[in-house]
C-alpha cells in the first residue's frame, strides 16, 4: 500500500467514528473527538458537555463503545476517555447541533442563525460565521450567512485556528445544511501590529534601589555644593578680611608718617623763627649800644 492510500485510508476511518460518535452520544452533548496512535494501543479522548452520559453506569457505555470500535473499525485495544467541554459555545459541533435542533422543531432559520450569533459572540469568540443552505422559503435552494467579528478566508492563521464543521437537517421541504466557523479567543495574527507608547520619566515609578541611588546621588551632590559654597564664602571673607586690614594699616602708616612729618616742620619753623628773632634782637642791642658809646665819646 501507497503512503498516499494509507493516509486517505485513516482519513476515512476517522470520519466514519466520527460519525458514528455523533449519532451514538447525541444526547450527551458531543463535540468531537481525537485519536492517537500509541504503541500500547489507540487512545480515543471524546469531548461532550455532559461526560456522565459517555461513561454510563458502572461504565457500562464506555465498555460497550470500546467494543464496537475494536470489532467494527478495526482499532487495536481503544482506551477511551472522556473530556468535559470548558465553554461548549466555541465548539462548531454543539452550536451547528443546536441551530439544526431548532430547525428540525419549525424555529424560523434566522431566528436560529442570530441567536447562535449572540451565544458565540457572548462566550468571546474572535469572528464567527454560520451558513445555513438548502430550501429556506421556497422551491429553488439558496443560503444565508450570519457573520460576526473577525474571521479571515485565507492565510495560516484559518488552517490552524478555526474551528469548523457541517451538520445535515432533514425536512419535509428538503434537506438542510448548517455550516459554523468559529475564530477562538486569544489568537495572535501575524499582520496585528502592536503600537507601544513611550513611558514617560515623571510617570514612571521609582524602585527602591532607583530610590536609593538617587537619594545617594543628591546628598553627595548636596554636599559638594556645600562644601564648594564655603569654600568660596571663606575665601571671600578672608579676602575681605585682608582687604580691610591692609587699608586699615597703610591709613595708620599714612597718618603716623603725615603726623610726624608735621611736627618736624612745625619744629624746624619753631626753630628758624626764634633763631631769626633772637639775632635780630641781638644786632639791635649791639648797634643801641654801639651809638650810645659813640656818643659818650663825644
Amino acid at each position: 500500500m501507497s503512503v498516499v492510500k494509507h493516509f486517505i485510508e485513516e482519513s476515512i476511518k476517522k470520519t466514519e467514528i466520527d460519525e458514528f460518535l455523533r449519532n451514538k452520544l447525541e444526547r450527551a452533548g458531543y463535540g468531537g473527538v481525537d485519536i492517537t496512535k500509541t504503541p500500547l494501543g489507540t487512545h480515543i479522548v471524546v469531548y461532550a458537555m455532559r461526560p456522565g452520559v459517555v461513561i454510563g453506569r458502572g461504565g457500562e457505555t464506555i465498555r460497550d463503545l470500546a467494543t464496537i470500535l475494536e470489532e467494527k473499525f478495526g482499532l487495536p485495544t481503544p482506551q477511551i476517555s472522556v473530556a468535559e467541554m470548558e465553554i461548549p459555545e466555541l465548539n462548531a459541533y454543539v452550536i451547528a447541533s443546536r441551530v439544526a435542533s431548532g430547525l428540525r422543531r419549525g424555529i424560523h432559520y434566522r431566528r436560529a442563525g442570530y441567536w447562535a450569533l449572540n451565544q458565540v459572540s457572548a462566550a468571546g469568540a474572535l469572528g464567527v460565521e454560520i451558513t445555513i443552505s438548502g430550501k429556506l422559503r421556497g422551491r429553488r435552494s439558496k443560503y444565508e450567512k450570519f457573520r460576526a467579528g473577525y474571521l479571515p478566508k485565507s492565510g495560516d492563521p484559518p488552517l490552524k485556528h478555526i474551528r469548523g464543521t457541517e451538520v445535515h437537517v432533514k425536512l419535509k421541504q428538503g434537506i438542510l445544511g448548517v455550516r459554523v466557523r468559529i475564530m477562538p479567543p486569544g489568537v495572535e495574527f501575524p499582520d496585528k501590529v502592536t503600537i507601544f507608547e513611550r513611558e514617560k520619566k515623571e510617570d514612571s515609578e521609582e524602585t527602591p534601589e532607583t530610590g536609593a541611588a538617587d537619594a545617594s546621588v543628591s546628598e553627595k551632590a548636596d554636599a559638594s555644593v556645600s562644601e564648594k559654597a564655603d569654600a568660596s564664602v571663606s575665601e571671600k571673607a578672608d579676602a575681605s578680611v585682608s582687604e580691610k586690614a591692609d587699608a586699615s594699616v597703610s591709613e595708620k602708616a599714612d597718618a603716623s608718617v603725615s603726623e610726624k612729618a608735621d611736627a618736624s616742620v612745625s619744629e624746624k619753623a619753631d626753630a628758624s623763627v626764634s633763631e631769626k628773632a633772637d639775632a635780630s634782637v641781638s644786632e639791635k642791642a649791639d648797634a643801641s649800644v654801639s651809638d650810645k658809646n659813640r656818643g659818650t665819646v663825644k
